[in-house]
């Protein structure tokens, strides 16, 4: 009911009826009290000594955590899904660029792919593909991702050209990262950003955390008469 996201200063206590299903359930809402760095918190977990699971995690309750976070599972995401690659292919094709290119590597690089560029797009396809050979798929399911591989290599690589020129236009240096260096705007912007110039500027974001998903929304309760509460 209470998950990631819910951060009320004034909780500060808890009680877990049985233990939750999933390990990452259980760091998240038992995460929700003790927000306020000078109240503690304190959480109850309640087992049930009849449910075989509960009767493990009782017995092994200072070892579980102490280690509960090599517990948690991992995130199922489908390999070069189309909502995958728009949130991290813009990323993972200029960290590679950068690290293939010797001229792209600086913080002032950006600017220099204008004159790599044919060279480098092709390394960058040959390995994203190199990735797709490796999944076991379909021969018409493949080919279909190494073609739309190519496509987004080229796109991303044409938006990181208009916005190297979008800035030089306007006199501004550029830069990889907002906090990489003190001048210059950024290539890449962070995935929650909403204040794009053009379409171009929002292809080219990346996110600094995995927790970066969707923008915050507000949340209006309505009172018993139907106002706002």
């Amino acid at each position: 009911m209470i998950s990631v996201g819910l951060d009320i200063q004034r909780l500060g206590l808890m009680v877990v009826m049985g233990q939750p299903k999933t390990t990452a359930e259980y760091i998240q809402a038992t995460s929700r009290v003790g927000r306020d760095d000078a109240k503690p918190g304190l959480v109850i977990t309640l087992l049930n000594a009849h449910k075989p699971r509960d009767r493990s995690h009782y017995e092994r309750f200072r070892h579980y955590h102490e280690t509960f976070y090599r517990a948690v599972e991992a995130g199922s995401v489908t390999p070069f899904a189309a909502r995958a690659l728009d949130r991290g292919m813009a990323g993972a094709l200029v960290g590679l660029a950068r690290h293939a290119e010797p001229a792209l590597t600086l913080a002032t690089g950006p600017t220099a792919l204008e004159q790599v560029r044919s060279g480098l797009e092709r390394l960058l396809v040959d390995a994203f593909s190199e990735r797709v050979g490796r999944q076991h798929l379909p021969e018409e399911e493949r080919d279909e991702r190494l073609h739309g591989i190519h496509k987004r290599v080229g796109d991303l690589l044409d938006s990181w050209l208009h916005v190297v020129a979008d800035y030089q236009a306007s006199g501004v240096q550029v830069k990889y990262q907002q906090h990489e260096r003190a001048q210059g705007k950024p290539l890449l912007r962070e995935m929650l950003d909403d204040d794009f110039e053009t379409p171009h500027h929002e292809k080219l974001r990346a996110n600094r955390s995995l927790r970066d998903v969707e923008p915050q929304v507000n949340l209006f309760v309505p009172g018993p008469t139907g106002g706002a509460g």
